[in-house]
């Protein structure tokens, strides 16, 4: 008798199959986000090369780059979602027991999730609002554009639930979607009470919740949208795709589009080896001088920086260089990461920095301005940065290391020269009106292609594909900060905030001097606690008129915050860019507590010179 067996086939676990959904849902944000990047390159390459080479203007290149741009910020802003890679605080986190630890990274997924769920009918109504506007040039309905805003919500949606469920511990998962929904419910119940109380909802929404979110590890982005909306929703009768119109303004300034483009730059110098070739130079030149690498890594940092407008590239293209050789010399790892934290700082008025970029099209200051005026404020902070590196290593024996001779130094020069060109390159664009503060990026990436495949041979072809997604991923992290900081701005000045707060800083005794101190002071605050990107969106537009009032430079007064804010953002123990250095560096956080304690006394005397000399940010300015 046969015995007929049927053929049994195992079931896909549900794991299995959400992880399925999410490579696939990987594979249908990331492609599109980094073909969008080429894409902007090209479309604003073709600019540049039309009007200035053949002297036929394209009267729709900036009209399509910006259509392009939103979808590329909400397409990076998904993948940045999907990698864990949006900008958030988790110094307190990091601090807690490993059971309030995991509770928290759950909070940080549904917080964000309560926000979208809260946004996306709003983003659906102001695309659909956008249908009766057609653009003049390509003559398309701008919801071709504005969808990019709703999508990207829906797609960060399934992102977040994806990565819920993927979580191994449903009683957890539970606890901390339920905590999110009691805190909104809350705020929800008290509506009819903060009806009646005015300005001190601003405290409870822009203070407490938002201190609640940073906190509490919620991506600053989310926890700036949380607080406006909640504050608009609960406490007026704004509707709330308005809020949405003015994220969508924040994030579609076409000067931000030289962030995409610079990060991407920063990592084509590292990839093509001109970051290497600058830096043997250098080290070819002071090798042999008492801690001589570390002025390398100051020289190192400001040259860099000049390039790709990205602290995270500028550490990532010089930290795996320099600091083998500076350890195999005796330098403590503690001391290197200090160090490079603090030329972080060093470097933020260095153009074309994304925060100068930034603080541009939020300000209205003029950007070829502030790229004039940032040189020179990072030359003094160079100094005082190096006054300490003498004399930390003031007593090196340096008997066996041995001095580069004439000859190989002038051969290193000679093979680094196409990269030390790079940044000047850059800047007699600007300045000679070849290429806008956006454009200009493309020309460099344009040098950096030809410079790696013709002078330096060497070009990754399959190092590209991951270069392009990150700098979307980044790129989409930055700007949803942007956006979001934008909406908090608008609601804080629609509720007389600024005008309450201009008033205040105009009463000040002591007049502008005092009111140059109480910046500084904030701005490092905020630097450490906001990051300096949303310190400078959601603060810029408030302090500069006021600064204008008391007679300071607007493009003195940029370089004095944006120092500032550098300072506080790269100062443990709260300073988020002091950790990007320790993750760059591969080096632990408490090792470099102690030494930055000189560098940042070192940049604080530095701050107080440029504050005190307006002719350091504005003396080449006429």
């Amino acid at each position: 008798m046969n015995t007929m067996h049927t053929a049994t086939f195992p079931q896909p676990s549900p794991r299995r199959i959400v992880n399925t959904i999410d490579t696939v849902l990987g594979y249908m944000v990331e492609i599109p986000a980094a073909l969008l990047v080429v894409a902007e390159i090209f479309v604003l390459l073709a600019g540049v090369t039309s009007r200035y080479v053949l002297r036929m203007p394209l009267v729709w290149s900036d009209e399509l780059a910006s259509m392009l741009f939103l979808w590329l910020a909400m397409l990076g802003a998904v993948v940045a979602l999907r990698r864990g890679e949006h900008m958030r605080m988790t110094a307190l986190v990091g601090k807690a027991s490993p059971s309030v630890r995991a509770f928290l990274e759950l909070v940080a997924i549904g917080a964000p999730l309560a926000f979208l769920l809260l946004v996306i009918g709003p983003a659906v109504e102001f695309a659909q609002d956008e249908g009766i506007i057609t653009t003049p040039a390509l003559e398309i309905s701008n919801t071709w554009r504005a969808a990019a805003l709703p999508i990207g919500c829906v797609l960060m949606l399934v992102v977040a639930c994806l990565r819920l469920i993927r979580v191994a511990n449903w009683h957890m998962t539970l606890a901390a979607l339920a905590a999110v929904a009691a805190i909104a419910g809350a705020f929800v119940a008290m509506s009819p009470v903060l009806h009646d109380l005015g300005n001190v909802n601003l405290l409870i929404f822009f203070v407490g919740l938002v201190a609640l979110c940073v906190l509490s590890g919620v991506p600053i982005a989310f926890s700036f949208g949380l607080a406006t909306f909640g504050y608009l929703a609960l406490t007026t009768s704004t509707p709330l795709s308005v809020v949405v119109g003015r994220m969508d303004e924040g994030m579609s300034h076409l000067i931000l589009l030289s962030v995409p483009l610079f990060v991407f730059l920063g990592q084509l110098i590292e990839m093509t080896g001109m970051a290497n070739a600058m830096i043997a130079f250098l080290a070819s030149l002071l090798g042999h001088v008492r801690g001589g690498l570390s002025y390398v890594l100051v020289g190192a940092m400001y040259l860099v920086s000049g390039i790709s407008g990205s602290k995270a590239a500028d550490m990532a293209a010089i930290a795996p260089v320099l600091f083998p050789e500076m350890k195999a010399r005796g330098a403590k790892p503690g001391d290197l990461v200090a160090l490079l934290a603090a030329t972080g700082a060093q470097t933020e008025t260095i153009p074309p920095s994304l925060v100068l970029i930034t603080l541009g099209s939020v300000t209205g200051v003029s950007i070829s301005a502030l790229f004039t005026g940032g040189m020179l404020p990072g030359i003094v902070l160079a100094i005082t940065l190096c006054s300490v590196v003498w004399w930390r290593y003031r007593g090196d024996d340096l008997s066996n290391v041995r001095r580069a001779a004439r000859g190989e130094v002038l051969r290193k020069l000679a093979i680094a020269f196409p990269a030390l060109a790079l940044p000047f390159v850059i800047r007699l664009a600007v300045v000679e009106g070849v290429a806008t503060a956006t454009e200009v990026s493309t020309i460099g990436i344009a040098y950096a292609v030809l410079a790696g495949l013709l002078i330096y041979r060497r070009f990754e072809w399959s190092r590209l594909k991951p270069m392009l997604i990150d700098t979307a991923a980044l790129s989409g992290a930055i700007l949803l900060i942007i956006g979001a900081a934008t909406g908090m701005a608008w609601a804080l000045t629609q509720s007389g905030f600024s005008g309450q707060l201009a008033q205040a800083m105009a009463k000040l005794p002591g007049g502008a001097a005092m009111f140059m101190a109480a910046s500084m002071l904030v701005f490092i605050v905020l630097g450490s606690v906001l990051e300096g990107i949303p310190a400078i969106v959601l603060f810029g537009p408030l302090m500069f008129p006021i600064a204008r009032q008391m007679g300071i430079h607007d493009v003195h007064y940029a370089m004095v915050v944006i120092l500032s804010m550098g300072v506080g953002l790269f100062a443990p123990p709260f300073g988020v860019g002091y950790y990007s250095a320790c993750a760059v560096s591969r080096i632990h956080p408490d090792e470099g507590m102690k030494p930055i304690i000189g560098y940042i006394i070192a940049l604080v005397i530095g701050l107080i010179v440029v504050a005190a000399v307006p002719w350091i940010s504005i003396g080449f300015l006429h």
